[in-house]
């Protein structure tokens, strides 16, 4: 006999409460493996794929894409037992983000017409076969966003089976305009829809917006009522059609940005945060990187030669690398040197971090500053690899900008930023001569550290920038 078991969306750590159905990996009626992927999510951390524990049948899923679910809702049901391949044990592997040690084993449609069910008894019984139908044909006095069940005989012919989109970020996309992706020809290979697509569907979508207010606006009154009395409907009718003053487009302030949002507020309240700033010749840095990467073996990033910098100054000046607690009224200083680096991606700034930092060279500081940058953009960094930082390198001149007054990256006690490096006059030697300056900022919490400290650590770092020899006494 088949037993009917519920899985919920697990708890995500990190203090994540909610995620967002991005792409259902599974379909009712597949027969899943133990610590199988079902469903990808995007949380505030990262977009990840979620491993069920129970091998068996799916009998049901809650939830459309799109759908936000807090922790503990129901994520799908599975049917354990004669129903399904050889039962499995449940692994109890729930957490989100990490990886499973069992291979997903693969997928297959059993064919069957009518599911299994739970009852009432816990004895799982044949129901009514059931089709979902998009929450737009609710039926009266049904929840919003619900899914609603209908014989399958009432429903149209629809594609089954995902549709094809180049990336979740096209989907979300598409998802925000109100834009079906099924009305939608892809351009791509076999039909696949591009961020391109779903843009021009966007401005065309909108081109007839405003068309159709246009014609609101001017429609006529009855000939009866006489020129004079249509131009005041007419006028009314435009008044009516055109938006007040405060609309305009709204974003959610959900997800990846709604967490940002909460965090650069809160250190805004917390954190008393001062800047200094200085230039320095960065030429014999830019030197000194060019003849590491001609000596062959793996390239040098500039950012790792700037991340050693920033570990060997904190080694210094351990204030910068603490946090303060506030309940206690103590500051700490931490051991570890946990790196973040801020990172920009479609789906908004992430702030990647390098773990034990002060304990890596160049080669692997760049290596894993290569791994992680590939992981942001494609969106599938878990939450450990966003949070502990301990001190954070923001490098904006990628912006092409020379300075900047960053926010600290709560709770960490110091950031240090990089501008772009641009050929300038400079006095070198006692004359002038054209050298590659860049433009060094640090921002710190004026609770752990006094200027003169926060001058020391920045003034070292401008030293090592123009003296690279500066960091053989630290090696």
């Amino acid at each position: 006999m088949a037993q009917v078991l519920e899985f919920r969306l697990p708890d995500l750590g990190e203090g994540l409460t909610e995620a967002e159905i991005v792409r259902w990996l599974v379909q009712v009626g597949d027969v899943v493996a133990v610590d199988q992927p079902v469903v990808e999510v995007e949380t505030a951390k990262a977009m990840v794929e979620v491993p069920c524990p129970y091998g068996g049948v799916v009998t049901a899923r809650f939830g459309e894409e799109g759908a936000e679910l807090p922790v503990g809702a129901p994520l799908l049901t599975v049917a354990v037992g004669a129903a399904a391949e050889p039962a499995e044990e449940s692994s109890g592997n729930v957490l989100v983000g990490y990886g499973t040690s069992a291979a997903p084993a693969r997928r297959r449609r059993v064919r069957t017409s009518r599911p299994v069910a739970p009852t009432a008894d816990g004895v799982a019984r044949p129901a009514p076969a059931v089709a979902e139908r998009p929450p737009a044909a609710a039926a009266p006095g049904s929840a919003p966003g619900a899914t609603v069940r209908t014989p399958r005989g009432d429903t149209p012919e629809r594609p089954e089976g995902p549709v094809p989109v180049i990336s979740p970020l096209v989907r979300r996309l598409a998802r925000e305009n109100g834009l079906d992706l099924r009305r939608l020809a892809g351009s791509g290979p076999d039909g696949l829809i591009l961020r391109a697509d779903v843009e021009d569907a966007i401005r065309v979508s909108g081109v007839k917006v405003r068309a159709g207010t246009v014609a609101t606006a001017t429609v006529s009154a009855p000939s009866a009522l006489g020129t004079e009395a249509s131009a005041t409907i007419a006028a009314a009718a435009a008044t009516s059609a055109r938006p007040a003053a405060t609309a305009g487009t709204r974003i959610p302030l959900k997800g990846l940005r709604g967490a940002v949002a909460d965090k650069l507020s809160r250190s805004r309240r917390e954190i008393p945060d001062a800047t200094c700033w200085v230039d320095a010749d960065a030429t014999e840095l830019m030197r000194a990187r060019t003849a590491m990467n001609a000596a062959g073996g793996s390239k040098i990033s500039l950012l790792a030669l700037l991340a050693r910098i920033c570990t060997s100054a904190l080694g210094r000046f351990p204030e910068l690398n603490s946090t303060v607690d506030t309940e206690a009224r103590e500051i700490v200083l931490l051991d570890q040197v946990h790196l973040g680096f801020a990172a920009q991606t479609d789906r908004g700034l992430v702030v990647p971090v390098v773990r034990d930092a002060h304990t890596r060279d160049a080669e692997s500081l760049t290596a894993e500053f290569v791994r992680l940058t590939e992981a942001a953009h494609a969106g599938t960094l878990t939450p450990g690899d966003l949070t502990g930082g301990t001190f954070t390198l923001n490098n904006y001149g990628v912006f092409g900008v020379d300075g900047s007054t960053p926010i600290v990256n709560h709770p960490e006690a110091a950031m240090l930023g990089v501008g772009r490096i641009v050929p300038k006059p400079w006095v070198h030697e006692g004359e002038l001569a054209v050298r590659q300056v860049v433009q060094l900022s640090l921002t710190f919490d004026h609770r752990v550290c006094d200027g003169g400290t926060a001058g020391g650590f920045l003034r070292y770092v401008a030293d090592c920038v123009e003296q690279p020899a500066v960091l053989l006494r630290t090696l």
